[in-house]
């Protein structure tokens, strides 16, 4: 561990870290049996059954990295507890040849409440990531006098698993500031507070992640991008805008057809770093494994797939109707929104299946054992 703050990677540092990985196609993951990231992590209903066979499943198919969720209250409640099941995880993918991507704050709650530690709520019927939940939550985000308790989380963590190989990067902080516009107490008053806030934690979280010093590169991810048929630019916002100038390396979410994502790849391949795609494919919208794969091996961006096995998220439902009408697109659409495999490993479209094959180098271990 570093005995001072760092600063950010140098372009040359991180296109000298980027050259020794083959390309990197990777999935954002929750086991099936997990309905949020509080399910996954918390000692009764951790389940790595589940995982082993689903990151096999993903192996099978050649993904080599996976991008999850941490949560806050996990660690405040039973802190060793959390470092242990990290392990186990990172144990897991590792011995399929799979990279860990690992995302310690969150502000998307999909399901519309704050974050409760101990059993969760089951999923309720129809509704895609019924009962997601922010970490650390809103609640705390807005009160900075518990900072120094996300202080202490983000540092332990890192610093816990800082020269870790098989860990590829940290992805500090998931769409800070995203209030989910389909909320029905959505105001302007209460959306800028939590905009400034989130992003004065992602700053802070930068600073704390940088004076732990891991060797993995430090990263958030410009996530809002332009409606359809907008002049609007994507990524241009003071919270994405911030991101982009504080990360090692450069990550985005774009859920856009071919056009509107090579767009986004000729713009933020000026900042002179290596690129990856940490969210993307929702066919209703475009986004598909079989019109974009190609283009992201072509330009060397890594990618991460939202979702593996059809679970208790119902992820492979669609976004709520707001959502998916900003976007111009019908909510009785039939096709799966995300999601890969059904339960029982069959893949939802076999063609994506050799597409994924086709594409992905054979996995191989470049950066020696953990």
């Amino acid at each position: 561990m570093s005995n001072g703050p760092t600063s950010k990677w140098s372009k040359s540092k991180s296109q000298e870290w980027f050259k020794d990985y083959p390309w990197i196609c990777g999935f954002n993951f929750l086991p099936s049996s997990a309905v949020n990231f509080l399910e996954m992590w918390t000692s009764q209903t951790f389940d790595p059954k589940s995982i082993e066979q689903e990151l096999g499943l993903a192996a099978s198919v050649g993904f080599n990295a996976v991008r999850v969720n941490l949560h806050f209250l996990v660690w405040k409640h039973d802190r060793l507890g959390l470092l242990n099941r990290i392990e186990q995880f990172l144990k897991i993918a590792w011995s399929k040849n799979i990279y860990t991507v690992l995302v310690p704050f969150d502000d998307c709650g999909f399901g519309g409440l704050e974050p409760q530690y101990g059993q969760q709520l089951d999923p309720i019927e129809g509704i895609h990531n019924s009962r997601a939940v922010a970490s650390p939550g809103r609640a705390t985000v807005m009160d900075r006098s518990q900072w120094q308790h996300l202080k202490e989380f983000v540092v332990d963590v890192i610093g816990h698993f800082a020269t870790d190989n098989r860990i590829l990067f940290w992805d500090l902080y998931n769409e800070p500031g995203n209030r989910m516009i389909f909320e029905k107490d959505a105001c302007r008053e209460y959306d800028s507070a939590l905009e400034a806030n989130s992003l004065a934690l992602m700053k802070l979280t930068f600073e704390w992640a940088r004076y732990v010093d891991p060797i993995q590169p430090l990263t958030v991810g410009a996530w809002r991008t332009a409606p359809a048929g907008s002049n609007a630019v994507d990524f241009d916002n003071v919270i994405d805008q911030t991101a982009l100038k504080l990360s090692d390396i450069i990550t985005f979410h774009a859920y856009l057809d071919r056009t509107r994502v090579l767009d986004c790849i000729e713009a933020l391949s000026n900042l002179g770093r290596p690129i990856f795609l940490t969210e993307w494919m929702a066919r209703a919208l475009g986004s598909c494994i079989n019109t974009q794969l190609d283009l992201l091996q072509n330009h060397r961006v890594g990618c991460f797939n939202w979702g593996m096995v059809k679970g208790r998220t119902q992820t492979h439902l669609p976004w709520p109707r707001p959502l998916l009408e900003q976007y111009g697109i019908n909510p009785n659409q039939a096709v799966w929104f995300h999601d890969i495999f059904w339960p029982d490993g069959q893949p939802y479209d076999p063609a994506e299946i050799e597409i994924l094959k086709k594409l992905i180098s054979p996995p191989q271990k470049i950066m020696g054992e953990a």
